[in-house]
């Protein structure tokens, strides 16, 4: 978010935590001369949702760019997944994909534009163990995403996904320090990747240098995924 207010944007944060845990992303946000909100949203829920856009479109009068970032993550062999665990995954990391752009959608396409940006995972191109539900959902936004940029690029939104690899930001299960090591070592470039190394290829996919970008998953991943 803070990526975006360096680039000039205003920025409303959607999420289901509460807002002081937002409030230091608010505070740089308005530190650097943008406008900041935070909307309090589980967005599995089309209700929130439809009150979050409202919110949001009502604050700054338009959404130019939407970045599906939201996302769940929790370790269990398929043979012992409670099927709520498996809906909880899919409902925010999938229909929340699909909630946040049914309703931002229909603005940007009155305009003739818009960006919209779903953060997927290279897991949902490699697929993993442990994380079967996890793996369908990041698998789903990739396809997501392809479907919906064929459907709106022509009338001036433009949709594509990143796909980051394991980066520092406290989603992925606690492991032991030589499990840890052990993944790390798997990568090519032989560490995790840092938020701030995924920040500008979003901003990139919102930016006008973008413009011939429809469909794709650019992959900050440290080498996991090679396509």
């Amino acid at each position: 978010m803070e990526a975006f207010a360096a680039e000039g944007a205003d920025v409303a944060v959607a999420d289901s935590l509460s807002e002081e845990t937002a409030s230091p992303i608010l505070a740089e946000v308005e530190r650097q001369g943008r406008r900041g909100i935070f909307v309090h949203t589980d967005v599995a829920r089309e209700d929130q949702v439809r009150s979050m856009v409202g919110t949001v479109q009502e604050a700054f009068g338009r959404i130019d760019v939407l970045v599906n970032n939201a996302g769940v993550l929790g370790q269990t062999p398929l043979e012992d997944m409670p099927v709520e665990e498996w809906d909880r995954v899919l409902g925010v990391n999938l229909r929340g994909t699909f909630l946040c752009c049914r309703f931002v959608l229909p603005n940007m396409l009155e305009r003739g534009g818009g960006r919209i940006i779903n953060v997927a995972s290279q897991i949902g191109q490699a697929g993993a163990p442990l994380l079967a539900h996890y793996s369908a959902s990041k698998g789903g936004v990739i396809a997501f995403t392809k479907a919906l940029a064929r459907e709106v690029a022509a009338r001036g939104v433009l949709v594509n996904a990143v796909a980051p690899g394991p980066i520092s930001t406290g989603i992925m299960p606690a492991e032991s320090e030589e499990l840890e090591e052990a993944r790390k070592t798997a990568l090519p470039i032989r560490r995790f990747g840092e938020v701030d190394e995924v920040a500008p290829t979003v901003v990139f996919l919102a930016s006008d240098d973008s413009s011939y970008y429809v469909g794709q998953t650019l992959g900050p991943n440290g080498g996991d995924v090679m396509l």
